[in-house]
């Protein structure tokens, strides 16, 4: 029989970004044989960049772990689950045990919101162990745009999206949505939407410190000096309000605080704030001008924007702007996303910000979780409420946290940790248990966090494609298992069944006693009943379909429910997006809050910083081919030229007497490095960029593709004390640096060397 005859092939939406591209699998015989877009995906339309395809090495990479394993000193030793398990419980209570719960940090990494495991259980293993020390990537890069959304609408996922496949002028801020594929804007092939905008007669501008691809594919570009963004923001709103071109009777109904805003703009002329950030005045309000006098307009801003040191201002102004313009909640403005399952359904009584604070630096809870800007200190600081033990789960603090060389040392010290993790990186080499997670083409998926921010209202469940090897755990299994093993009670036999039912018959019975529910007055017994057949994730999955907008609400056939998704493989569209002012605003108003008083009294830091100039600043950059620092193990991804270079300005290669292909020596107050040096025209003068997420093959780490790498972390340069005031964010995006020439120094992978103050 030939191999072709046994061939499969599986659809499914890619988990590895936030575009949600559909995806045709070849299989023959338990091998991913070839991946191309789905052409059929009502969304993605055949569209995928380079990270889909790597989807079949990701599955085959002889360095994925995939069975326990224990450290004993510097050696790793391969388990049972129950081997393992005994050794978390061991480790963790005893620290409980102890010291406390809050002895106990749990950092959480950006694959998780890609995947529906860690999703709908991670809540469950978190209200388990009750540690105030939670941690996560989205306080290095999104927290400022979800607090923001937090105080003004309700909901830190009330979003309001742009609608870009119908708006006519679209300003993007410190936003790369050619090559992130949109980030807190999901849709697949921003390249052509762009492009598609243009073709109807629309205009797309940027304003960011490097002319990136999607500069390149705009009307305009404006170079800005990094860290100024909210200073250009609060000029245009100047502009607007002084030139008489803000639609002051918009939503007016529903809407606090407009006057506070208008006096706040006053100081901030364009004629002021030119110098500040680098845009001749004339062109400032020209912008102001043009997106009052467009037919429809969005203006949106992303990592650029969050990860400096006034990300929660920016992230307001982006939102205050389009409301003033008439643009929120409108057809070709922004909008929000009715999703098929999650959301928020209640009213706020208070909102999730500084109801806890950490013990060393005082900074305030933000949405649930501590900004992880604080988490070395947590670790070194003697006293009670210590940490003293760790977990990780699908992240790597190490490389991607502010001064990570800092919690690195930290991290050496701890009493015990344990990492759900699928390889052995910088930071999972310091567990003491590693618990493999599978595959993404082992498990189902469904992106719950991203069609809460899709361009469209959009719905696409993935059945596994392969089945999981024998003895091995999904990840729904390891984090109950988890939940299970850190009580004072050893777990019984059937744990996690019990708990896993125990939770789905607790969000039944807290739906049926909630009026605003579609299941209100319901009998319980009868929906659990209805649920049969399913358990973990597509249970409840199933039922927050069901009980949805768009759902069956266990009574009407036609409605949407998980069974109805399987009959759809390449998923459904459920239209495009909606206006949802006033069912969206959650607020204890139940109004738009357009001046929150902890966002509004940060203006008098913005004002005070204003003469704030460095000669040098360091900012990221986004790659196409890459994600954080989790898929530079893949050859596919990585192959072609070194791409952790750091961008320089010709002027400023002159003033520094470097070259293209040379080294320079970056330091900042945190630390130092060497990097080469990349020239190009295409980079503001006085800034530089290292991307994100590099600076791989440490000792004790087993990731031999991405250690054979050239690359540095950028991250040894950031200082976690230099931070977004409000959200506690720390700073990646406008650092302040010396650059001098460096000495060629190699490491001993050949790479440029890296070293620390």
């Amino acid at each position: 029989m030939k191999s072709s005859e046994a061939e499969s092939i599986h659809y499914r939406t890619c988990p590895l970004c936030e575009a949600t591209c559909g995806l045709e699998i070849h299989t023959v015989n338990g091998e991913v044989t070839h991946i191309e877009g789905d052409k059929k995906d009502p969304f993605s339309k055949g569209y995928l960049c380079p990270k889909g395809f790597s989807l079949k090495e990701l599955h085959h990479d002889p360095d994925r772990i995939r069975e326990p394993m224990i450290r004993k000193g510097e050696e790793w030793f391969t388990v049972s689950f129950e081997e393992a398990f005994k050794e978390v419980r061991k480790g963790l209570r005893g620290v409980i045990e102890a010291y406390g719960k809050d002895a106990v940090a749990v950092y959480l990494g950006n694959p998780n919101v890609h995947n529906l495991s860690g999703m709908l259980y991670l809540p469950i293993f978190l209200r388990a162990l009750g540690s105030r020390n939670q941690y996560s990537a989205s306080t290095v890069d999104q927290i400022p745009k979800q607090l923001a959304a937090e105080m003004m609408y309700g909901g830190d996922f009330s979003i309001p999206i742009p609608d870009v496949d119908q708006t006519q002028y679209f300003l993007c801020i410190g936003a790369n949505p050619v090559v992130s594929n949109g980030s807190l804007m999901t849709g697949p092939n921003m390249r052509g939407r762009l492009q598609d905008l243009k073709k109807r007669g629309g205009r797309l501008v940027v304003v960011d410190p490097v002319r990136t691809a999607t500069a390149k594919l705009a009307d305009d570009h404006h170079f800005i000096k990094p860290g100024t963004d909210a200073y250009f923001l609060f000029s245009l709103l100047h502009t607007l309000f002084d030139e008489k071109l803000s639609k002051d009777d918009y939503l007016a109904d529903y809407v606090n605080g407009l006057e506070e805003v208008k006096e706040l703009a006053k100081e901030f002329s364009p004629e002021k704030m030119a110098s500040v950030c680098g845009i001749d005045s004339e062109e400032i309000r020209m912008i102001a001008r043009d997106i009052s006098s467009a037919s429809c307009a969005a203006v949106y801003g992303r990592m650029g924007t969050c990860t400096q040191s006034f990300g929660t201002i920016n992230s307001w102004l982006i939102d205050v702007i389009n409301y003033v313009t008439g643009n929120l909640d409108r057809e070709g403005g922004v909008m929000f996303t009715t999703p098929a399952a999650g959301g928020k359904t209640s009213r706020k009584k208070g909102y999730r910000f500084g109801r806890f604070k950490s013990r060393v630096s005082e900074m305030p809870e933000v949405l649930g979780e501590l900004p992880v800007a604080c988490l070395a200190e947590e670790m070194e600081t003697p006293g009670e409420g210590q940490v003293r033990a760790f977990v990780t789960v699908a992240g790597n603090p190490m490389v991607s946290t502010p001064n990570s060389k800092r919690l690195e040392e930290a991290a050496k010290n701890l009493d015990f940790m344990v990492s759900v993790d699928c390889y052995l990186n910088e930071t999972t080499r310091y567990a003491n248990v590693i618990l493999p997670a599978p595959s993404p083409l082992e498990r189902s998926h469904y992106d719950l966090s991203f069609y809460q921010l899709s361009v469209r209202n959009i719905s696409h469940y993935s059945s596994p494609v392969f089945e999981k090897k024998k003895g091995q755990l999904d990840e729904w299994e390891i984090l109950l298992k988890l939940a299970s093993l850190i009580g004072d009670e050893e777990p019984s036999e059937g744990a996690v069944t019990k708990l896993d039912d125990a939770t789905m018959q607790f969000l039944i019975n807290k739906d049926v006693k909630n009026d605003q529910s579609p299941v209100f007055g319901r009998n319980p017994e009868e929906i659990m009943s209805s649920l049969q057949g399913r358990k973990g994730p597509e249970r409840m999955l199933d039922y927050m379909l069901r009980t949805g907008p768009y759902g069956d609400h266990f009574k009407d056939a036609e409605g949407l429910s998980l069974s109805k998704l399987e009959k759809h493989p390449h998923g459904l569209d459920l239209g495009p997006l909606q206006s949802r002012i006033p069912e969206i605003l959650l607020t204890h108003t139940g109004k738009i809050e357009l001046a929150p008083a902890l966002i509004v009294n940060d203006v008098k830091r913005l004002k005070d910083e204003i003469s704030n100039k460095p000669d040098m600043m360091l900012i990221g950059r986004r790659h196409l081919r890459s994600n954080n620092s989790w898929l530079h193990n893949l050859p596919v991804l990585m192959k072609g030229k070194n791409r952790c270079t750091m961008l320089l300005h010709p002027n400023d290669a002159k003033r520094f007497d470097l070259e293209d292909g040379g080294v320079a020596e970056v330091e900042s107050e945190a630390g130092r490095l060497q990097v080469t040096v990349e020239v190009t025209d295409d980079i503001m003068p006085g800034v530089a960029s290292i991307p994100h997420g590099y600076g791989h093959g440490l000792k004790g780490t087993k990731m031999d593709v991405a250690g054979q790498n050239e690359g540095v972390n950028s991250n040894l340069l950031s200082y976690e004390k230099r931070l977004d005031a409000v959200s506690g964010t720390a700073v990646l995006n406008g650092i302040p640096i010396a650059v001098r020439k460096g000495n060629q120094g190699r490491n001993e992978r050949g790479n440029v060397r890296s070293e620390f103050v």
